[in-house]
């Protein structure tokens, strides 16, 4: 039976046997028995490399310690806010703050003040729900995540490619005009913007397919 740890880009936690291609957490959401009970326990959300100096743990969701969670792709975990770790991805984490610091020249770029103001931009103050934004869809860039009648899309182009655990299935033509609901905090999507790649595959080879 699939474990309840796999990632959407609504930074849901649902169970599904497809494997995800990029790992990560935000500390333990888990009881002693294994059961989900929260979404997030901490504000460091971090997404990791799926192997690093042969390090394993088995079996996974053990009692007091972070639960392991599995993202199709980094575009799918930058939807759900979490950034490149500082520890398996340092190469990435360093390039990671250079833009911040780019991006937000007058904001501390240490990893805790931008924990800080991507939790703000990821949840709803209250009520611990997703946070959305609204923008122009001519300023998204692929990687983006937008949501059109509650489904999670990819901007790839001219195309809204669907969203599955397993991958991209089919797609729809990208509106030319309006304002898009995103998905992606508006710092990652700046970061996107920029070309973004890293360590981890930034799209699942679907997409291309798609």
């Amino acid at each position: 039976m699939p474990l309840r740890n796999r990632v959407t880009p609504f930074s849901e936690l649902v169970a599904d046997p497809a494997r995800g291609l990029v790992y990560g957490n935000r500390g333990c959401l888990h009881d002693a028995s294994g059961t989900i009970r929260r979404r997030y326990a901490v504000r460091r959300w971090i997404a990791c490399r799926l192997e690093f100096r042969g390090w394993k743990r088995a079996p996974l969701l053990q009692p007091g310690k972070f639960t392991e969670l599995f993202f199709l792709d980094e575009a799918t975990a930058f939807a759900a806010g979490h950034r490149p770790c500082a520890l398996c991805r340092y190469e990435d984490y360093r390039a990671f703050v250079t833009l911040w610091h780019e991006l937000h020249p007058h904001d501390p770029s240490g990893a805790d003040e931008i924990d800080l103001r991507l939790h703000a931009e990821r949840v709803e103050p209250g009520t611990r729900a997703q946070r959305r934004h609204v923008t122009p869809w001519g300023s998204l860039p692929d990687g983006a995540f937008v949501v059109l009648d509650e489904e999670p899309l990819l901007v790839l182009g001219g195309r809204l490619l669907r969203w599955t655990p397993g991958g991209y299935d089919g797609s729809l033509a990208r509106p030319r005009s309006g304002r898009a609901t995103v998905l992606t905090p508006p710092s990652l999507v700046a970061v996107l913007a920029t070309g973004w790649q890293g360590l981890v595959p930034l799209l699942h080879p679907s997409a291309a397919a798609s």
